[in-house]
This record gives structure tokens, sequence and C-alpha cells, in this order.
């Protein structure tokens, strides 16, 4: 049988699949935590070679520094990279040839012939006269790759042709140098090449079979064994199918005036999950209100104050001046104890982890659409900033998660006659920036001209609205597909959404404002009165976002 890596198509260098038996430590690097250019955040990508010996610990060689969120520890003690690699990173990228020399992907271990093809997971590798090294982990790539190479999206490429790396835990301690040889002691799992590994982790992600099968791999280390265990759990999980639609009780737990104007409600699943993992960075969450309402508001947090688990969710909600009953009643009449259905919590707000910066642009309520967001780049070490206007001091929610993010917070009070100049945001912005907006009607559309004027791309940013207009001349709708031939009639006041989930209760949305896509349908004949922000130009064509734009006359859809 055809292996899927042999049906990729990448030029990859000569040999790469020959036999390992023994190789050579071409060179050996260590770094100490260096602030990466043009960005706020320390790296230890930047290694240099060591001529002489190196003394090797459980943690890795000694002098060697890491950023702990993601490298280090005892399943990434030592990085390995194959130099033949850099010959092939060279002809695909001649614009940057001179970054791709050995050291360029932060590895410890520069080696002739050992690579993801002919490396096994639980290779038990012996390194000169002294250590003994076992492969636990394919190298899985981060944005801090993009930023070294200056090219955008380049860390997905590493995984795709399977030219990542790989890590070794420390089986026995001791010292290494230039020219020792490396040489297989003993193969436990043959079937398991980190590049088959890799097959599974980021292309076939949904092969049930291969997945139990690498969360029973013990050499395997954690960081990839938890992702393929969580799979199988999720597979296996009968409740899992129809999570997105589910409608659970929750308890209100907490509840604390932020603002005059901003309440805080925590609530707890009365019923928890241990197995859900939806991500809350970003999120937003249905909310059944007495009378019939059913409202959808952002989730600034879940668990212990943080962005985990979905079983306790925070939201920070702002008493509308024109509430059609959905925040009033939070405001006045919900209280601790109360039990509400909380459903569809959908990660609307991707975490663009590609970009090498994280720019936030926010006015008064519109914090909470990011601040789980933010608090979890916080926690990683990402490169962020955001830019906070509020009419005073007194309208500011979560004070304390502000204080937290310390310089990476511009604040802008209008009461100090201190106004956000957009435009200069928007120039001030560093290569491979992302920008993500919320506030008020006018923030959002002077942001918008910015954006279009600075000629940024329309995928680096996100609008995220809190209202939307949904009203227009009344149309009609007919339905292709297995329902074709029936003609739904909106009316003015109402939204296509609105009337789907009339005859389909379970049509998927989240935000029902144009930010996120969720209830995006196919358009296959008629003209659109495209509003929100979720679709690129080319989408348009194609497809319409049933919660806020509005056909003209007769459409025709295909859901």
């Amino acid at each position: 049988m055809t292996h899927p890596l042999e049906d990729m198509h990448v030029t990859l260098p000569v040999n790469l699949s020959a036999p390992f038996e023994v190789d050579k430590l071409l060179e050996v690097r260590t770094s100490g935590m260096k602030k990466m250019a043009g960005l706020n955040i320390e790296s230890g990508i930047d290694k240099k070679p060591c001529p002489g010996p190196m003394r090797i610990t459980k943690l890795g060689l000694e002098g060697d520094e890491h950023d702990p969120t993601f490298h280090g520890g005892l399943d990434k003690a030592i990085l390995g990279y194959c130099s033949s690699h850099y010959d092939a990173w060279r002809q695909s990228y001649p614009e940057r040839s001179d970054r791709f020399v050995p050291g360029g992907f932060g590895e410890n271990f520069v080696t002739a012939c050992m690579n993801e093809r002919n490396v096994c997971i639980g290779d038990i590798i012996a390194v000169g006269p002294d250590v003994l090294l076992q492969v636990s982990l394919p190298r899985q790539p981060c944005f801090k790759l993009n930023h070294r190479f200056s090219l955008k999206n380049f860390a997905p490429e590493t995984y795709r042709t399977s030219r990542t790396g790989w890590y070794y835990r420390v089986k026995r301690e001791g010292t290494v140098r230039v020219g020792d040889e490396l040489r297989l002691v003993e193969r436990a799992w043959p079937q398991w090449t980190v590049a088959r590994v890799q097959e599974y982790l980021h292309r076939d992600k949904d092969n049930l079979e291969m997945n139990r099968q690498l969360a029973e791999v013990d050499a395997l280390g954690d960081e990839s064994r938890g992702q393929f265990r969580k799979r199988v759990a999720r597979a296996m999980s009968k409740s899992k199918p129809a999570e997105e639609g589910l409608w659970k009780d929750y308890k209100i737990t907490g509840r604390r005036m932020e603002t005059a104007r901003v309440v805080s409600l925590v609530m707890e699943a009365v019923n928890p999950d241990p197995e859900s993992d939806i991500s809350l960075l970003g999120a937003h969450a249905r909310m059944k209100l007495p009378g019939g309402l059913v409202r959808s508001y952002s989730v600034v947090a879940g668990g212990e104050g943080g962005a985990g688990s979905p079983n306790t969710l925070e939201f920070g909600i702002a008493l509308a001046e024109n509430s059609r009953g959905g925040s009033r009643h939070l405001h006045e009449s919900a209280k601790v104890g109360d039990v509400l259905q909380v459903g569809r919590i959908t990660a609307a707000i991707g975490l663009a982890s590609a970009a090498s910066n994280h720019c936030f642009i926010a006015g008064g309520i519109g914090l909470t659409a990011f601040l789980a967001l933010i608090q979890g780049m916080h926690s990683i070490h990402f490169n962020y900033r955001l830019h906070y206007a509020v009419r005073s001091e007194e309208d500011i929610p979560f004070k304390g998660r502000l204080a937290a993010f310390g310089e990476n917070v511009v604040l802008y009070d209008k009461s100090k006659g201190e106004r956000m100049n957009i435009k200069d945001i928007v120039k001030s912005l560093t290569w491979n920036s992302h920008l993500y907006v919320c506030g008020p009607e006018r923030m959002m559309e002077a942001t918008k001209v910015e954006v279009e004027a600075s000629g940024m791309p329309q995928n680096e940013v996100h609008y995220e609205a809190f209202a939307a207009d949904v009203s227009g001349d009344p149309f009609e709708v007919e339905l292709g597909g297995l329902r074709k031939g029936r003609v739904l009639k909106v009316g003015a006041d109402e939204s296509l959404l609105e009337v789907l989930q009339r005859e389909r209760p379970d049509f998927p949305s989240s935000c029902e404002v144009g930010n996120c896509g969720t209830c995006k349908v196919r358009v296959t004949s008629g003209c659109v009165d495209h509003r929100g922000t979720a679709l690129l130009p080319e989408e348009k064509e194609t497809s319409m976002l049933s919660c806020v734009s509005r056909g003209i006359g007769r459409i025709t859809i295909e859901i």
C-alpha cells in the first residue's frame, strides 16, 4: 500500500529514507534567552556552536535555555535536525538562502543523515562513549520560525513536508563533543517514524484507528500522545456528536458589578463533562433567558479565571441602552443560584498562531470579546498589545486582569482628553501582525478605512461586532439540495437565520452578528446585500451570512 507521504509531491533531498544505523555529530549548539528582533518576547532559538565538550543532564545541554512554555523539559531535552534539509529549503526560498544554514531551526544537534524518515519514536541512540538518548517527539514549530526566516506561514510547511526536527529525552547523562558517533542501539517502534507520526498528528487527524494506536505508544512524549488520547476520547464519547447544539444547565455561582454598567457572572455546569475540551479563547456562548429570549455573549474566562474548562464560564455583560430584555434581565433579575441554559459554545475568534505580533483595538464592552484570548496569549508569551478606549477610569471592567498585562495595555481615557489614533496604530504595525477590532460602530468603521488604506490583507484582520442591523426589504429564499423547490419568506425585521431555525432548530449559529461565519450558506443564484465581516471578498461570490445578510428579491441557497 502506498504510504500517504509518498503522495505529497514534495521535492525533498535524496536518500532521506536511507536506513540509519550510524551518524556523526556535526555541531553542538546552545543559547541563552534573547529578545527576538522586532518583538518584545524572548526565545532560545538563536543557538551558537559549542566547540568544546558539553555536559548533558536530564534537562539537556548545560547552559542551554528555552521558553519553558513549549520547549525544554524531560521530553524535550535535546532538539535534533538534519543538515541536508537546508539545501532543500534554500532551493524553495532562494530569497532567504543566507538564513537556511545549520542552527537555523534552533537545533542542539546538527547531524548528517538522521532525519524524520529514518528516525523512529522510541529509538535509543548512543552519542559518544557516555550518553544515551531516546527519540521522544516530533518538533511542532510555532510562529517563531516564521519570524526567524521572515516567511509568513512557514511553520506549517515544515510539518507538511516533515522537516521539523525531533526531540530526545536523556536516558543516561554524560559528555558529548563535535565528531561523536551517533549509533542506533535499540528500535522498539519501527513502524512509527517521526514522519509517519506527523502524518496523523497534522494531516490525517480523523483516522481513529491510527489515533488509537499512537495513543498506546508509551515512548511518545506527552505533548503528542496526549493529543491522540484526546481525539480517541472525543470519538468514543457519545455526547460529542451533538455537543455544538446541546443546551446544558448552568448555575450562577458568582456575580459582581465590574462597573456601573457591566456585570460579571460566573456560571458552573450542573452536570460537568470531565472530557470536554472546547476552546474558550475568543469564544461565544448562547444563553436561554426567560420569555423565550436567546442571546449570545462573549466568554471572558473559563475554569479558574483562565481560558480552560467549559464547565465553568464567566461572562462580562453590559446593560444595553436599548435592551430588548436580555442584558436587562441579567442585570436586574438574575441572581446567584439561578439556573440558565447555555449552549453552542463556539470559539469564533481564532488565534492567528502564525502571526508574529497580535494587536487589539477595543472600546468599552468590546474588551470582553478579547479578554480570554489575550489572557491565553499572555500565558504562553506571545507578542501582543491592547489599545483600549474607555469613557473614564470608572468604566473599565476587569481592572485586575488588565493590570497583569502590564505595558502591553495602552489605555485611552476620554475624560482626560485622551484619544486613540487608529491611523497611527495601523501604520505602526510590525511585519506579520494580526489585528483584532471590537468596539463602537465609529471605531470599527474608522479601522476599516485605515486598514484598506494601508493595504493590509483582509485575512490578517478580525472585526468583532456586538450588534448588527438585520432589517431591510422582505425577500424570498428558494431552497436547493434535498429541499429543492421549497420557498421561504423572510420578513423586513427578521433574519434569514431566524427563518431557517424555524425550519431546522439545530441549524448552526454562534455570534449572530456576522463575525464568525458559523451560519454561512451557499448561494447558487440571486443577489445578496452582504453584511458582517466573516466572509472574504471571494467567498461573497458564492456564500452569505444568514444571520445578517439579506437577499434582494429572490435568491436560491443550499443548506
